[in-house]
């Protein structure tokens, strides 16, 4: 088959091919302006160092994100992490109108085309829309970078408009994500056959889950606590590991952050087959019987629907115990200040500040990923509704009304939601913890002359008038942030309502008998 013959094929198609396409290029967009934004960051260019610190900073930027190198990294890594829901989107937007999909391309595979040939096809439609998305949002990008450099009063930048990524870098997110889309649309359909008859999915194994992502969350905890001692340089290290980049420190953190996430999202799997079961022990009611029953059968479906969502709420959990580390921080020290009468007793510290206003840019950055995420458990809950139209449809000819199915959607997504939100939040807020339970200042002292400026410089004289002030050492337990905590428990929540509120309405266009006779 012949490259233009490929591309023809995978441009025809139903209405809902082309929102598929549409909706797969706008995910694409997102994911690729978010990658561009972080190669950005990482384009900044940072003075030679000198003696003092500030000398290395990029003074050009009006931001402290920018400005310092130290935070340009976390800046970096926020923007690459914003990039997780938008491609849970983009998987969740390939699956919408999949039955009239695999209607045609059994079409193309009864007019003679290989299976080969027909998974090409599907692959080819992923893959332009990726490339469409990729284009628009490199124009997007050039255009807002030259949009919106603009220097403020003081002759600094918001935004590091100034800089551009290197060529290789620009050139390998052109082709990176188009062609990290089309070879995810191969795996998935490595275990399908693509029969003149239809689609059929080769099973590997039907046995229920097992609860074995439990294990990755505990090591990716145990893995991420390990980055404590560390970091406070309470263990002896040999030589060879001080001479060891200081990245390398940071596979701790990452590393246990990433397995915890991986485990709460996986075993949203085991807790959706659990909570079918026991539906279908105790239930009593015939939505909560259906549900159960939907959920055994595809207990899988609450760890694709649920990724992006649960793996926001793990992050907002994480950044809310981080925030409660510094208010704790801020206040203790504030404290220690007011009863030695230090430097900062009537000086609001300003590092303490900084870091709480960035932890309200990291909450905004939360908010925009569960908005996305909320997007791609719409278009999850819509398709499983087209998806099984003529089993609804079905179900009400037999008798089953429509509220009832209504109902037995939403306990369909909320009975294994309410748990796995309620791990995400739990394992989120233990990351931070494993590394800091407690605030403390330790124990200092500091010289204070009480004199005249001119007795003070003097020094002859200097000595006679100043005094040794200690301040002791405090700790305090950092308190459980049960507010922020329940806030984010409540959005995850909130989101899941509002989406099966959505997709209900698809409910009764899907239940119609003639259903039953149209594919």
């Amino acid at each position: 088959m012949k490259v233009t013959t490929a591309i023809r094929l995978a441009l025809v198609g139903t209405r809902a091919d082309a929102v598929r396409v549409v909706l797969t290029a706008c995910s694409a967009a997102l994911a690729t302006f978010a990658l561009l934004a972080a190669l950005t960051v990482l384009a900044i260019r940072t003075p030679p160092g000198a003696d003092s610190r500030s000398a290395s900073w990029s003074e050009q930027y009006g931001n402290a994100l920018l400005r310092e190198p130290g935070l340009r990294p976390g800046l970096t890594l926020a923007l690459i992490l914003l990039m997780v829901p938008v491609l849970a989107l983009a998987g969740q937007c390939t699956r919408l109108g999949a039955p009239a999909r695999d209607r045609r391309l059994a079409a193309i595979r009864l007019a003679g085309a290989t299976p080969r040939q027909t998974a090409a096809i599907a692959v080819t439609e992923t893959g332009l829309a990726a490339v469409t998305g990729t284009a628009v949002a490199f124009v997007g990008y050039f255009v807002a970078h030259d949009v919106l450099h603009r220097p403020g009063p003081d002759g600094t930048l918001p935004l590091p408009t100034d800089v551009l990524p290197s060529v290789p870098a620009l050139v390998a997110a052109a082709i990176g994500l188009p062609l990290l889309a089309a070879l995810a649309a191969a795996v998935v359909l490595r275990r399908v056959t693509i029969s003149p008859f239809g689609l059929v999915r080769r099973q590997g194994r039907n046995r229920a889950p097992w609860p074995w992502p439990g294990i990755l969350i505990v090591l990716g905890v145990l893995l991420f606590s390990g980055f404590g001692p560390l970091l406070r340089a309470e263990i002896d290290l040999p030589d060879w590991i001080g001479r060891m980049p200081s990245w390398l420190a940071l596979i701790p953190l990452f590393g246990g952050a990433f397995l915890t996430s991986v485990g709460v999202v996986l075993g949203a799997g085991w807790i959706s087959y659990t909570t079918g079961r026991l539906l279908r022990r105790f239930a009593r009611r015939p939505a909560a019987l259906l549900a159960g029953s939907r959920l055994m059968a595809d207990p899988w479906a609450g760890s694709r629907n649920l990724a992006a969502l649960l793996a926001c709420v793990l992050f907002a959990a994480g950044a809310a115990g981080v925030r409660s580390w510094f208010t704790a921080q801020d206040a203790l020290q504030a404290e220690a200040d007011r009863l030695t009468g230090g430097p900062g007793a009537f000086v609001e510290p300003s590092g303490d500040s900084f870091y709480l206003q960035t932890m309200d840019l990291v909450n905004l950055a939360v908010l925009v990923a569960l908005v996305i995420a909320a997007g791609g458990l719409v278009v999850a809950i819509v398709e499983g509704i087209v998806t099984n139209r003529r089993t609804y449809a079905a179900l009400v000819a037999t008798g089953v009304p429509r509220p009832v199915l209504g109902r037995a959607i939403l306990w369909q997504s909320l009975a294994p939601a309410v748990p796995a939100i309620l791990l995400a939040v739990t394992v989120g807020v233990l990351l931070p913890r494993s590394l800091q339970s407690e605030a403390s200042t330790g124990d200092s002292s500091w010289a204070v002359c009480d004199a005249s400026q001119a007795l003070c410089d003097d020094p002859a004289t200097r000595e006679q008038y100043t005094r040794i002030v200690e301040e002791p050492g405090l700790v305090r337990s950092i308190p459980v942030p049960f507010d922020e905590l329940a806030l984010a428990a409540g959005v995850g929540l909130a989101a899941v309502l509002a989406t099966v509120a959505i997709g209900l309405l698809f409910l009764r266009s899907s239940t119609d008998l003639e259903e039953l006779r149209v594919g």
